[in-house]
């Protein structure tokens, strides 16, 4: 556990768990392990950041970090991703004509916290704010196809797409899906970096499979990866 101490032991204990979040989800034993603190006191902290939604659990009952953690961070006026992101997602729909969608991942679930939608037609919309699978579709691929070895061996895991299929997207550096997520929908995404070259985010669009085909990466693959390119150098020059 960290020596750093603010000299309020209960806010370092708290800050311990929401740092071992950071990494991903933890059960209350990988609570434990990653901060040091007593089981019985990990416990009752997670509990009490879980009362006011700084921590939440995933499907598997893990603790992961809480929706009031992003709300918190867009309040202070610190998220300079949104603030990049949304003018871009707005020009990268006009090009394709196609719905645009920003997403990062929480826990395990990618969770979509920008969109431009279009504006007539057929459309995939992506509400802000929702939570998705991280084991189908574009932007899970690209949010997992950089992880670590073993966290990439863990996230393949019951997925619609394989080790194989991560590798192919490393090499291209966009993804594609044809159903996966939803029958019929479409969708091409290419990652955000930040300025050390770790993937923090997606950007995606999506549609019908009947006007995206059913080779979108070869059509979008290119506007999406340059859209998230541009992105990623504005995130590095606003550093």
């Amino acid at each position: 556990m960290d020596d750093i101490s603010s000299g309020v032991g209960v806010l370092d204990k708290a800050a311990h768990i929401l740092d071992a979040l950071e990494s991903g989800p933890l059960t209350l034993a990988g609570l434990v392990a990653a901060t040091g603190l007593a089981r019985p006191t990990a416990h009752r902290l997670a509990t009490a950041l879980e009362h006011h939604r700084l921590v939440a659990r995933d499907l598997n009952g893990r603790f992961v970090l809480g929706p009031r953690v992003g709300e918190l961070a867009g309040a202070a006026g610190e998220d300079k991703l949104l603030a990049i992101a949304n003018p871009i997602l707005i020009a990268l729909r006009d090009a394709t004509k196609e719905s645009a969608q920003l997403y990062r991942r929480q826990g395990d679930q990618r969770i979509c916290v920008a969109a431009a939608e279009r504006m007539t037609g057929l459309r995939d919309t992506v509400p802000v704010g929702v939570g998705l699978t991280m084991s189908a579709g574009s932007a899970a691929q690209i949010l997992l196809a950089w992880e670590e070895p073993d966290r990439l061996h863990r996230g393949i895991q019951g997925a619609k797409f394989t080790a194989s299929d991560l590798s192919a997207v490393r090499r291209r550096g966009w993804a594609q899906s044809l159903g996966e997520r939803e029958p019929g929908v479409a969708s091409v995404s290419a990652p955000i970096r930040s300025v050390n070259g770790k993937v923090i985010a997606a950007v995606s669009i999506s549609g019908p499979i009947e006007r995206l085909t059913r080779t979108p990466g070869r059509i979008h693959g290119m506007a999406v990866m340059t859209a998230a390119n541009r992105i990623s150098e504005m995130l590095a020059a606003r550093s």
